[in-house]
This record gives C-alpha cells, structure tokens and sequence, in this order.
C-alpha cells in the first residue's frame, strides 16, 4: 500500500503494544505527584517574569509609549516642559543622547503635573466624579476558556494605565488573577473567605440580641466566626508590581467557601449571603478608596460567584465566536434569570407579607464580549450573534494577534510587554484590540457614573 493509501493510525493497533505503553493504574496518590509536577512548572514559567529577588517588576515606559498612549501631547512638547521643570521625573537613558524611560510612578506624577498646568481642552485625567463610588465590574461566564481572566486582567491594566486607581478581587479558588499580579495567598484567610464569614457573624450576632430580648439562649459563635469578625478588608489587600492597582487574592482553600456557605445558609435562613461582599467593601470603606473594582469570578454559577454578580455594577460576559460558546452563554443568562429570580421571588414574597420594599436585582450595564476574534474565519457566526443579542453584544470584538500570543508565552499582560521584544509595527497592531476593548467598557464606566451623578441631582431638586 502506498504512503498516500496508508490506512488512518487507528487501525491495526497491537494489544501487545497498548498494554506496554499503558503504564500502571493510576492511584489517588498519584494526583499528588502529578500536582507537584505542575507546582513546579508553574513556578518555573512564572518565575520568567520575576526579578533576581524573586518579586515582580513592572517595565519602564519610553517617551514615544508616554506620548502615544498615556498622556496626550506631542513629543517635542513633552520634552520642553521636562526641561523647564527640572523637578519633575526626568527619566533615564540607556546610552549617550538615547531615548527616555520612565517608571509608571513617575508616568502617574508626569499625568499630575500636566492635568494641573496643561490645556484645560485635553483629558490627561479619566472621568470620574467626587462623591460616587467605585463602581464594581463582575467577568464572568460558566464556561471555561473563553478568557475571562485575560479579559479581566488586561482591562484592569488598562484603567491602570488610564490614571484609574484599580483593586482586583479574585474569587476564582484557581488563583489564576492572583497569579497574574504576583500575588501570595497562604490559606483562605487571605481571600474574601473572611468577609464573608464576618457578614454571616454579624447576622448571627443581630439575631442573637434578637434572642436574648425574647429571653432565649443565643446561638455560640464558632472560632472561625469569631476570628472573621477581627478581619477587615484592607487587612487582605495587598499592592502589586502596578503601582495603582491592588489585590485581593486568591488560593485553592478558597473553594471550601462553596460547601461553607450553604451549611450557614441552611443554619440562618433570614441571612441575606449574597450581600455579604456588597456589605462589606462598603463597610470597610473600600468603594471610597479606589476608581474601579474588577472582580474575577469561577467558571461556574456558584455562592463566589453570586456574590460577586450582587455586588457588581457593570457584568462582562467573554465568550468566543463559536457555536459551542454561543450556546453556553445563553444557559449562562439563563441560570442568572432563575438565580436571581429565584432570590427576589423568595425575598419578595417575605417582604409583602411584613409590609417591607421587595427586592430588585439592577446592574448598569451587562455586555458579552467576543474574545480571541478571527475575522478570516469567524466574521459570519459573529455577525449572527450580534443580529440575536443586538446591544447586549458588545460591538467591539476582540482579535487575536501575534503581541497575544507572545506575551501570553512570556507569563505576561500585553500591557506589561516591552514594544521593543516585538517589531514595533506588531506591537501598535497588537495594542488596538486591547485598546479598543478597554474604550468600549470605559463608555459603560462612564455613562453609569454619569447616571449617577445626574441621579444624585435629581434627588436633591
């Protein structure tokens, strides 16, 4: 038989020959090993992106990056006003004449100095107005690989990079956002886990006064509630290599908080769990300390990731252009209506029967946003998605470039990539799609605040 007639691999395969390659059965034991082994990798690639002390570094920022991205003026302009102000970051050369870099802390004081001496015509600070919060930003979907926390990520970068001062709560027990930012968790009292028991403790402590005044006994506090009610949010954040975005990180025990919950649900029927983050980043003052939250949720419908749809402003829905994604997405938006339906439907009924407001569910805006776009192949199926979910489909779909895939290989964000590891051209192309996904969410930032404040007004007529 000829090689072009050669029958497909799966033919005429010796039992003989399967039976030596098998191995030997696999044991509970064995997914310890394998474990280490991808422990070790993990460090391995990770560590590609650390400095000789180990901690992570963000690059420096040339004069024409500055210039082009973060603050809008010429670059002869930029380099006059450094001259007549020799107090300001002056940046540094790599040779004789060469051109400027500049850490981001000094990029953020150079961002200060022109919104307070330069044209008023010109936007060298992001929108955001005195009095408001932070407003929360929830990417999620059910299923994996759409990429949620790439998105996630590189859009609090972006913000970043906008002048925006950025905290980043990963609920995903994966840690994958953690690691991402350098973040070191060692158990789940590192995680949100304790906010959430602290807001339980506190329900638990409300019906035990309740108790006492009706001459019960009270319900014992547990150590674990005990020791939630002496955590504060700001006690588990932690700062990263960017110097305006902050961590709440995660770690594998964060997972318990899925069978923890519903035991104390179970326990306190009338505890309100899926205000427990709301309530205490309010609490904390957290809301009042940053522009904007972003929170990574698991790829599954769970208690983490119901908290973190709660308390969000603004949901992010990934998803690829193709059938499979489509599909799984719609049953995504279809377990939230019964989720929180079922919430309101259960809440409700409670609060006509006392006489109380029900409660209504409200986010300022919900988008799905086409990740990992081709257009050579996918422009058709996109097009249809955009004809069934009209606005609730961002517009902006988010190509896949060579800058992706490169810095993706050097455990990096794009906006973390040195220009000059690429041919510049690459890199301007690779910035546009991340650019352009960043501008679609700030509309959405900025229009929500905007509501607000036009609200705020209103009320005060």
């Amino acid at each position: 038989m000829t090689p072009d007639h050669a029958l497909p691999p799966y033919f005429n395969i010796n039992p003989d020959d399967a039976l030596s390659a098998l191995g030997a059965p696999t044991t509970t034991a064995d997914f310890a090993r394998i474990a280490k082994a991808c422990e070790a990798g993990r460090t391995d690639l990770a560590s590609r992106g650390l400095e000789e002390n180990g901690s992570r570094t963000l690059r420096l920022f040339s004069t024409w990056e500055i210039t082009r991205y973060l603050i809008p003026v010429a670059t002869g302009h930029f380099r006059r006003v450094l001259k007549q102000n020799p107090d300001l970051p002056q940046g540094r050369s790599e040779t004789s004449g060469g051109a400027k870099w500049f850490t981001f802390d000094e990029v953020l004081k150079l961002r200060a100095h022109f919104a307070s001496e330069g044209s008023k015509t010109k936007e060298y600070l992001p929108y955001r107005p005195a009095g408001q919060p932070a407003k929360l930003v929830a990417v999620a979907n059910f299923k994996g690989g759409v990429g949620k926390t790439s998105t996630a990520a590189h859009l609090a970068m972006s913000a970043a990079l906008d002048g925006y001062k950025v905290l980043v709560i990963d609920l995903d027990s994966q840690g994958s956002m953690t690691s991402i930012f350098g973040g070191t968790v060692a158990d789940e009292w590192q995680t949100v886990f304790p906010l959430l028991a602290r807001h339980y403790a506190r329900h638990l402590q409300a019906d035990n006064q309740r108790r006492l005044d009706r001459g019960e006994a009270p319900t014992p506090l547990d150590d674990t509630l005990s020791d939630a009610l002496k955590t504060n949010a700001q006690s588990l954040i932690q700062t990263t290599h960017w110097p305006n975005i902050d961590l709440i990180g995660a770690q594998l025990n964060l997972y318990w908080a899925e069978f923890q919950i519903p035991v104390w649900r179970m326990a306190a029927r009338g505890w309100k769990l899926w205000d427990a983050l709301t309530d205490s980043l309010e609490e904390d003052g957290i809301l009042s300390q940053y522009d904007v939250i972003f929170l990574d949720t698991p790829p599954a419908l769970g208690y983490l990731t119901i908290n973190g749809l709660a308390a969000s402003d603004i949901l992010l829905v990934p998803l690829g252009a193709s059938f499979l994604e489509f599909d799984s997405t719609g049953r995504f938006f279809d377990m939230l209506h019964s989720t929180f339906g079922s919430i309101e439907e259960a809440e409700n009924m409670a609060a006509r029967a006392l006489g109380r407001d029900g409660l209504a569910f409200q986010w300022d805006a919900v988008r799905a946003v086409v990740t990992r776009y081709d257009s050579a192949q996918q422009a058709e199926l996109a097009a249809l998605m955009q004809a069934y979910l009209g606005p609730t489909l961002s517009p902006h779909r988010q190509g896949f470039t060579a800058l992706i895939g490169q810095a993706g290989e050097q455990v990096q964000g794009i906006y973390e990539a040195d220009y000059r590891d690429f041919n510049r051209e690459t890199y301007v192309r690779g910035r546009e799609t991340f650019d352009a996904t960043y501008a679609a969410f700030k509309q959405l930032l900025i229009g929500s605040w905007h509501r607000d404040v036009q609200a705020t007004k209103q009320a005060a007529e």
